[in-house]
C-alpha cells in the first residue's frame, strides 16, 4: 500500500505538486503529460467530470508509453469535449452511441490483436448513464469475455447532459427533474439504484476501484496499477456535478472529499472478486455536512419530517464503513 499524501491548506483546496519530491508528483505536475483532455472544451465551471478524465486518461497514457485508444460513450464528457467540428482530445477517440462502448472498446481490442499489435491498449469510458443503465448489457458482456479493456465510469449520479433525469447512481432522496421534491416521500425513492462495482466484482474479472477526485494521486495510482493488467479492468470515479447538483463550483473537491469521508462513497481495490485494499477515513462526518451544500437535497432541511430520511442515508453510510472496515476501529 502507498503512503497517502497529506496537503495542508490554507483556506483553499489548491496543492502544490512541485512541493514534492517528483515521485510524488500528478502525471499533471510533470512536463511529460499528454494534456490528452486539452484546453478549449465546453465543460461547466467546476466540472467534476472534466478533471477526473483529465487525470485518468493522462495516466493511461503514461502507463501505457502513449499508444492508447480510447472509446467514448455519449455522454456529458463527449458533448462537452467535441462539439463539432472541434474536438480537445489528443489521443486516438471514437465517439460510440450511448450504450454500446464497451463492446465498440472490445472490437477496437480484438482488431489490434489480429493485427498483432500488443503495445497499444484500449480505455472505454462513459457516463453513469451511459455505464450503469443504458449500457450495462454491453459492460456485463465485457466483463463475461474478459476483454482487455479498461473501462472508467464518471458518475455525477445523474443524466446531467439531457436534462438532470435519475439515473440508477441517483442517490436515494436526491431531486432530479424525474423525481422531483414533492409528496410524501420527496426526491429519489429509497432502496432503488446499482452499485455496479460491487457487481463488476462479482463477474471476478482482474481489477475493480473505486476512486474520487478528491484524491487524484489514488485516482492516478488506480489507473496505472490496472493499465498494468490484462483482461477487462473497471474504475468507477465519483465526479460532482455543481449544475446537476445545486452546489457551488468552487466546492467540488470539497463534497467529493465529504462523500468519502461520510461513508457514502468508499474507497476500494478487489481483485479477482475479493477486496485487497480499502482507503480509511481520516476524519469521519455526519451525512448531513455532504447532504446540506446541494440544493438537491435541500427540501431534507425544510421544516420538519424528514429525521427518517436523514436516518437511512446515514444507515448506508455506516453500513459501507462496517462492509469494508474504512473506520478500523468499527468493525465487527
Amino acid at each position: 500500500m502507498s503512503q497517502r499524501v497529506k496537503f495542508y491548506q490554507t483556506g483553499t483546496f489548491t496543492v502544490g505538486n512541485r512541493l514534492l519530491d517528483a515521485d510524488q508528483r500528478t502525471v499533471q505536475a510533470t512536463r511529460e503529460r499528454n494534456n490528452s483532455l486539452t484546453s478549449g472544451h465546453r465543460a461547466c465551471q467546476g466540472c467534476g467530470e472534466a478533471l477526473g478524465a483529465r487525470y485518468a486518461v493522462d495516466a493511461a497514457m503514461r502507463a501505457a508509453d502513449n499508444r492508447l485508444v480510447a472509446v467514448n460513450a455519449t455522454g456529458c464528457l463527449e458533448v462537452f469535449s467535441t462539439p463539432y467540428p472541434e474536438s480537445s482530445w489528443q489521443l486516438p477517440w471514437l465517439h460510440s452511441l450511448f450504450g454500446n462502448a464497451p463492446a465498440v472498446a472490445a472490437g477496437v481490442a480484438a482488431a489490434l490483436r489480429a493485427k498483432g499489435d500488443t503495445r497499444t491498449r484500449v480505455l472505454a469510458q462513459g457516463g453513469d448513464g451511459g455505464t450503469v443503465d443504458i449500457g450495462f448489457g454491453c459492460l456485463s458482456g465485457m466483463f463475461d469475455r474478459n476483454d482487455d479493456v479498461l473501462y472508467i465510469c464518471y458518475d455525477n449520479e445523474a443524466y446531467m447532459n439531457t436534462g438532470v433525469q435519475r439515473s440508477a447512481r441517483t442517490p436515494a432522496a436526491a431531486r432530479t427533474a424525474t423525481t422531483p421534491a414533492v409528496g410524501e416521500h420527496p426526491g429519489n425513492v429509497m432502496g432503488q439504484g446499482k452499485n455496479p462495482a460491487l457487481i463488476a466484482m462479482a463477474h471476478e474479472i482482474p481489477y475493480v476501484a473505486t476512486a474520487s477526485v478528491a484524491d487524484l494521486h489514488d485516482l492516478e495510482a488506480k489507473v496505472t496499477r490496472a493499465m498494468g493488467m490484462g483482461g477487462a479492468r473497471y474504475i468507477h470515479i465519483h465526479v460532482p456535478c455543481p449544475l446537476g447538483w445545486g452546489s457551488r463550483p468552487c466546492d467540488t473537491i470539497m463534497l467529493a472529499r465529504l462523500a468519502v469521508e461520510s461513508g457514502l462513497f468508499p474507497l476500494y481495490e478487489a481483485e479477482h472478486g475479493e477486496v485487497v485494499d480499502v482507503t480509511p477515513i481520516r476524519r469521519r462526518v455526519p451525512v448531513e455536512d455532504y447532504l446540506r451544500p446541494q440544493k438537491r437535497f435541500a427540501h431534507l432541511f425544510r421544516g420538519e419530517g424528514q429525521a427518517e430520511t436523514l436516518a437511512a442515508i446515514q444507515a448506508t453510510a455506516d453500513r459501507n464503513i462496517r462492509r469494508f472496515g474504512l473506520v478500523p476501529e468499527e468493525v465487527s
